[in-house]
Formats: C-alpha cells, sequence, structure tokens
C-alpha cells in the first residue's frame, strides 16, 4: 500500500463530477490496490473519509470509517442516497482538501444509501448521525460539491482565509 497525495482547495479538479465506475472495474487488482491505498491515506491524514476525486480519480467511489478504533472500513461504489430523513442534524465538519479548517453544516440526520461494495455486491445501507453525515460529504465530493459551500459567504470568506493563513503558517 501507498500514500496517495490528496487534492486540496482550491484546485480545479475538487469541482469535477466523477463518472459511475463500470462492473468490470471491480475485478480489476489496479481498483483493488486503489482501494486499499485510499483507506490508508486516510487514516493516515487522519481522517474518517475520502472520497475518489480527493485523489485525483474521477470514478464514483468512496472509502469511509467513522470508528475510533479504525476497524470497520466500507467501500461505496456508485453510492445513491435512496432516502433522506426530514430530521435535521448539524454536524462540525472538515475536509482532508481544505485542511484546518472546520464549519457547522446541517444535513439529513438519517439516510437510505444504495451502493456497491469493493466486491461488486449491491447493498443498501440504513445510516444516521456521524456516519449519515460522513458519507453525504463524500458524496457531495463525486459531484464536486464542497462542504464549504453549504456556509454563507462571510462564513466561507473567513473559512477560507483561516485555510490561507494556515497555509502560510506552514511554509
Amino acid at each position: 500500500m501507498s500514500l496517495l497525495p490528496i487534492l486540496e482547495y482550491p484546485d480545479a479538479a475538487l469541482r469535477k463530477t466523477a463518472a459511475p465506475v463500470a462492473v468490470e472495474r471491480f475485478a480489476d487488482p489496479a481498483f483493488q490496490r486503489l482501494l486499499d491505498d485510499m483507506f490508508q491515506t486516510m487514516y493516515e491524514a487522519p481522517g474518517i473519509g475520502l472520497a475518489s476525486t480527493q485523489v485525483d480519480v474521477f470514478e464514483r467511489f468512496m472509502v469511509i470509517d467513522v470508528t475510533e478504533t479504525r476497524d470497520q472500513p466500507l467501500v461505496f461504489v456508485n453510492p445513491t442516497i435512496r432516502e433522506r430523513s426530514s430530521d435535521l442534524r448539524v454536524h462540525t465538519e472538515g475536509c482532508l482538501s481544505i485542511p484546518g479548517v472546520f464549519a457547522d453544516v446541517t444535513r439529513a440526520d438519517g439516510i437510505l444509501v444504495e451502493a456497491f461494495d469493493r466486491h461488486g455486491a449491491r447493498f443498501e445501507l440504513g445510516v444516521d448521525g456521524l456516519l449519515a453525515t460522513c458519507v453525504q460529504h463524500e458524496l457531495d465530493h463525486l459531484d464536486g460539491k464542497l462542504f464549504i459551500d453549504y456556509l454563507s459567504p462571510l462564513k466561507r470568506d473567513r473559512a477560507l482565509k483561516k485555510l490561507e493563513k494556515l497555509r502560510k503558517s506552514r511554509e
């Protein structure tokens, strides 16, 4: 396994929409290695989710593990949200592509997501809380949307100024 470079805002590639994964990709050893590399990259970053578009791959898949023990890795290929609860929840979100910036985002508290696992088996999963937030966040990436797009113009400007300040301090 190897670490993959994570695209960072304002890289224009983060705004691209990912294409569906072809059925034959599931049997491709390179695809399986890519999934493993994404998990390693996510865990090392450290993060709880990583969409393919964040590592410059424009196919619809993502990896997630919201557990503290990092022992429940989930792969979602060609994910679709089938249902959203009317109950909303505010989570403080961050993003590996916008490192060091956090903001409150309101999303559906519960969702029903349909996807394929890493081997091509179709599944449906009803999730709520942090996992629901994470799935929605990563699915947004596959559609070229970032969590800062949910912020008011003022809060977005503040977040981006913070990002710039953090980048300058790293230099």
